[in-house]
């Protein structure tokens, strides 16, 4: 049996039927070529009959795009064929899809017409779109909730009257993996002929199975998967395309099957969809999320530091990525996170790599996830600090229009742990007269300054002061999401400054 699966890509049509997805002509052409790139087999580039807009779409696509086939979606009606023909005729391989449902609930409410109307229309539909050109696909809408025995007429008269494709639409998502295998080999067991002809299937995710049941269709016997890329589609969408190409190539020991798809061109194709369509791709996607290739966990982390196949079974790069994505948040270790800081160019010794580490997890466990920058943040408040001779525990602040500012802090050092209150022009100014009152320094504030370390509503906030004491500046410096907690913390650190000056030997005191 063949094991090459063929990749009919049906973004520009299903994909578009999306509500807010929307596509221009421009658009269109623009996914059709990085499609052509993808190296799909078939691209479905519209349904020419629709509008003139998806005519003319569909017109640019077959005479600019080369590689894939170009397919025009159509009924069975002359209208609908003549239209389809028009729209693919330039392409180096052209096709008419043609369909009709032959389901008990769609003939008889949508369409009104009988069993033996959609027979003749089957012949008719598939003859004159064969007339035209030598590749023809039929599919019979909502199979999955069709009578099996009548679904093998309808495909029997496809096939004779020159259908090259069947395809086996679950157009609602109703079937499951089981059922569906069932119904593919009844059909291939008693359609004659069917063997000349390739079995495609087209599957909804209605119920979350679209990618399940493709697969199982496959297992069955299939060779041709009707999807769309990040799984775009009628209400809950298609099968999703880098999900049946990346279950194909991870798990070819199991299906023993391949595609012809360029899995490195799929991370571009999936943001270019997402960005042209206006459709994001939520983090948690298969595949192409964000998250697909992110680890926090602080075992899972480690675990892919030192070897990347015990949490990876496949590789960010076989899809178009440079590398994975450590996140580092609450639940990161230790290993991920000096191993960042070394991709970072810092480096700090054991005493203040624990220090640090203490600092992110306390940040981390306020803020989520921290970014490059806020890293950054931490190990320069390291590296710029001195020995704590006094060590903020707490800080409470009151403040507001009409309230007088009043802040209570309390300190530790070598003497115990004192608390103390002040008020202020403002909380800042309160926090810092708290201070005082418990360090009793001397020093002036001559300089203060705030800047966003990151973006975001939960960004850190840098401070950055001076305190004058006599002829002497010392500098501060700290980072918190609160603002008030990085003053605190910056005017701890210039006074600690402050407290070891006389026990650091100066250059004229030298020698």
């Amino acid at each position: 049996m063949d094991t090459r699966i063929r990749i009919f890509d049906t973004t520009l049509r299903d994909g578009e039927q999306s509500p807010g997805a929307a596509l221009t002509a421009e658009a269109k052409l623009e996914i059709a070529r990085q499609l052509a790139l993808l190296q799909v087999d078939v691209i479905e580039a519209g349904f020419p009959i629709s509008s003139p807009g998806d005519f003319l779409a569909v017109k640019s696509i077959a005479e600019s795009v080369r590689g894939p086939i170009i397919a025009g979606l159509a009924r069975t009606k002359d209208a609908d064929i003549d239209r389809a023909y028009e729209a693919v005729k330039g392409a180096s391989k052209p096709r008419i899809h043609t369909f009709v449902a032959t389901s008990d609930i769609h003939m008889r409410h949508k369409m009104r017409v009988t069993p033996s109307d959609v027979l003749a229309m089957t012949e008719a539909g598939v003859r004159r779109a064969r007339s035209y050109v030598d590749d023809v696909e039929f599919s019979a809408e909502d199979a999955t909730r069709s009578d099996p025995g009548f679904l093998c007429q309808v495909f029997q008269v496809a096939i004779e009257a020159g259908a090259t494709t069947l395809n086996i639409p679950d157009t609602v998502g109703y079937t499951t993996p089981a059922e569906f295998q069932r119904l593919i080999h009844h059909i291939r067991d008693r359609v004659p002929g069917i063997g000349g002809v390739t079995l495609s299937v087209h599957c909804h995710n209605d119920l979350g199975l679209a990618v399940a049941n493709s697969l199982a269709a496959v297992e069955a016997g299939v060779r041709q998967v009707e999807c769309t890329v990040n799984g775009l589609g009628e209400r809950a969408g298609n099968t999703a395309l880098e999900e049946i190409v990346m279950a194909l190539m991870t798990r070819k020991d199991h299906y023993a099957c391949s595609t012809g798809v360029v899995t490195e061109q799929l991370h571009r194709t999936s943001r270019m969809v997402s960005a042209l369509s206006g459709m994001p791709v939520q983090p948690n996607k298969a595949i192409v999320g964000a998250n697909a290739f992110a680890h926090e966990s602080g075992i899972h982390q480690d675990g892919v530091l030192k070897e990347r196949t015990t949490y990876e079974i496949m590789s960010p790069q076989s899809i178009g990525l440079s590398s994975n994505r450590l996140v580092l948040g609450k639940l990161s270790g230790r290993h991920a996170f000096r191993e960042r800081l070394h991709e970072l160019g810092l480096t700090l010794d054991n005493q203040a790599l624990e220090r640090a580490f203490v600092r992110f997890k306390d940040l981390a466990d306020r803020k989520g996830e921290l970014g490059d920058s806020d890293l950054e943040a931490i190990v320069q408040e390291e590296i710029q600090g001195v020995p704590e001779v006094y060590r903020l525990d707490y800080f409470a602040v009151t403040s507001g229009s009409t309230a007088v500012p009043t802040a209570t802090v309390a300190l530790t050092s070598s003497n115990g742990r004192v608390q103390e209150a002040a008020t202020g022009d403002g909380p800042v100014d309160a926090v810092y007269r708290a201070i005082e009152r418990v360090v009793n320094s001397g020093a002036a504030l001559s300089d203060w300054s705030i800047r966003a370390v990151s973006g975001g509503q939960d960004a850190l906030g840098e401070v950055t002061l001076r305190l004058t004491h006599g002829r002497h500046t010392y500098l501060g410096r700290g980072v918190s999401t609160d603002i008030l907690e990085a003053s605190a913390r910056a005017y701890l650190s210039a006074v600690n400054r402050l407290a070891q000056a006389p026990a650091i030997k100066t250059p004229s005191q030298s020698g």
